[in-house]
């Protein structure tokens, strides 16, 4: 089987938990090559976000075209992007492309640190419009305005429950003229829940970069993640990262 290109566009972590670390890590531990298009630095650890800096959209999509146009890529994961400039300029670039992309509509860290301003939120339309599941949580997706206006305009997306309040988790997977594909699960009781959302999104990619069905990319991503979950390895204070290097599916 060949080795599935899946390239990243999302910002870094300092602290490993989130971001573009958990994406290689998600990625590699998946089968794939991992690529990096870097849109932002974050001074962060398992406590919060205590720095951001946003890079200019033109040095963003050089170091997308830098991968595209010499290794090639199969798959796009799209995480945080710093700016409505950024958004644009990568809803340009993928507009032009044909390949699967999963968009993780990041808006607020685990910490509670606003990563998306309302110009950037706003910008998330084409993105949304372009990709072939996004992946809000309970949070972005009241932010997005509902499932049910998501429906109404034909956005295919999975809403993941990890944030919402119950003791079952449930992940509902919507898309224009299918019935609604739903997972549930018993909650994982952990604080150490860093970096969940990136770790699905690029674990979905990676599935459809190897040209599994989303549905069985969803159910691959799922397990990966309640893997890495249980085996958090317990670093930091607050919200800790999760353990992908111990994961064997």
């Amino acid at each position: 089987m060949s080795i599935p290109r899946v390239l990243s566009i999302a910002g870094s972590d300092s602290s490993g938990g989130a971001g573009i670390q958990a994406d290689i890590r998600t990625i590699t531990m998946l089968g794939g090559y991992a690529m990096t298009a870097i849109t932002a630095l974050t001074a962060q650890n398992s406590l919060g976000v205590s720095a951001v800096e946003v890079m200019p959209a033109d040095f963003v999509i050089a170091q997308t075209r830098a991968c595209i146009d010499d290794i090639g890529v199969d798959a796009v994961k799209i995480g945080m992007l710093g700016s409505a400039d950024i958004a644009h300029a990568v809803a340009d670039l993928l507009e032009r492309t044909d390949v699967p992309v999963v968009f993780d509509p990041v808006m607020i860290a685990t910490s509670g640190a606003v990563l998306a301003d309302a110009d950037t939120v706003a910008a998330f339309n084409r993105l949304m419009a372009r990709a072939t599941l996004t992946t809000p949580n309970y949070n972005e997706l009241a932010a997005l305005g509902g499932a049910q206006a998501l429906v109404a305009r034909g956005i295919a997306f999975l809403a993941k429950g990890g944030d919402a309040p119950g003791d079952v988790v449930e992940d509902r997977l919507e898309r224009p003229g299918l019935p609604p594909r739903r997972w549930q699960a018993s909650r994982i009781e952990t604080r150490h829940t860093h970096g969940t959302g990136c770790t699905m999104a690029s674990a979905i990619a990676t599935g459809l970069g190897q040209g599994a069905a989303l549905e069985q990319a969803i159910e691959q991503a799922r397990a990966f993640v309640r893997a890495a979950l249980l085996a958090a390895p317990g670093f930091g204070a607050g919200h800790g990262p999760l353990g992908h290097q111990a994961v064997r599916l």
